[in-house]
This record gives structure tokens, sequence and C-alpha cells, in this order.
């Protein structure tokens, strides 16, 4: 009867043994798939992360050329104000002169007078 109850415990023992390495062999191939689609994610969201990154690398650029051609549109404009209209600015000379800047260049008008049509 002793042999009979050993071989039952060994057959149970080896039975368990099968049913842990078949546990532990799930396991393992269960970690590998976590960590194969963890890293299968961390690839996707890099990718996308990095796409956003040059997207937005894009726009800023985009937006300091029309920033700089704003600026000189800007410089342009009041170069033609200036050139067109001039600047004037009344002296407080003693002989009432008006000077006038056009384009740099200073003219200074003692006496008015109607344009004539």
């Amino acid at each position: 009867m002793s042999l009979r109850i050993k071989t039952v415990v060994d057959k149970f023992v080896e039975e368990l043994k099968e049913a842990l390495d078949a546990d532990i062999q799930d396991r393992i191939m269960k970690e590998r798939e976590m960590q194969s689609y963890i890293q299968e994610r961390e690839r996707e969201v890099a990718e996308r992360e990095a796409a956003w990154k040059a997207e937005l690398s894009r726009r800023e650029a985009e937006i300091a050329r029309q920033e700089l051609r704003l600026k000189t549109e800007r410089e342009n404009l009041e170069k033609e104000k200036s050139v067109l209209m001039g600047t004037a600015s009344n002296q407080d000379n003693q002989d009432g002169a008006l000077e006038i800047t056009v384009s740099g260049e200073k003219y200074r008008c003692l006496r008015f007078s109607k344009a004539k049509k």
C-alpha cells in the first residue's frame, strides 16, 4: 500500500510540476506580449509627438515669416508716407519759418501763399 501511495503522490507531484511549468510559461508569454504592446504604444506616441513638434515648428516658422513680412510692409508704408507727405514741424524760430523734411532733405518756408488753381 505504501508503494501505491508513493506512486499516487509522485504522480500528483509530477502533474503539479507540469501545471506550474505551464503556468510559468503562460505568464512569461503574457509578459512578453505586454512588453511588446507597451513598446508599440510608446513608439506610436513618440511618432505622434514628433509629428506634432514638427507641425508646431512649421507653424512657428510661418508666424515668424509673416511677422517679418508685416514689419517690412509697415516700414515700407512709413517710408512711402514720409516721401509722399513729408514731415512738417513748426519750429519756434524768430522768423516763424516752417521746416519740412522730405526724404531726408530739410526745406524752410518763410511765406505761405494759396495754391493757384
